[in-house]
């Protein structure tokens, strides 16, 4: 069984027991989150599509939050003398799918 869901603005296809990375979400560790929107859903009964979205849930449980590894973007305009440098870290959140009810 598996599903599609949208969680934090991506499509993200889960499974029960899975642990996944997502975008940052605004939960504590060891919260429960409710993901209500459902796109598409696979189990014994067949393959569900939502127009655009499925009744049900899906429950996760945040594991922890962290910082994703520095991501370094270099602008240089060559003969110029025009050099930049700047770092990025994602934050995101790792949880885990419990159950999926749809």
């Amino acid at each position: 069984m598996y599903a599609i869901c949208r969680i934090a603005g991506r499509q993200l296809r889960v499974r029960p027991d899975e642990i996944l990375r997502v975008p940052r979400l605004h939960a504590a560790e060891g919260e429960s989150v409710d993901v209500t929107e459902i796109l598409m859903v696979s189990d014994d009964k067949g393959v569900r599509f939502g127009n655009p979205h499925l009744e049900g849930r899906v429950v996760a449980r945040v594991v922890g939050h962290g910082r994703a590894e520095k991501v370094i973007v270099y602008k240089k305009i060559r003969r110029a003398d025009y050099r930049r440098k700047r770092g990025h870290r994602q934050q995101f959140t790792t949880v885990k799918i419990e159950s999926i009810e749809a």
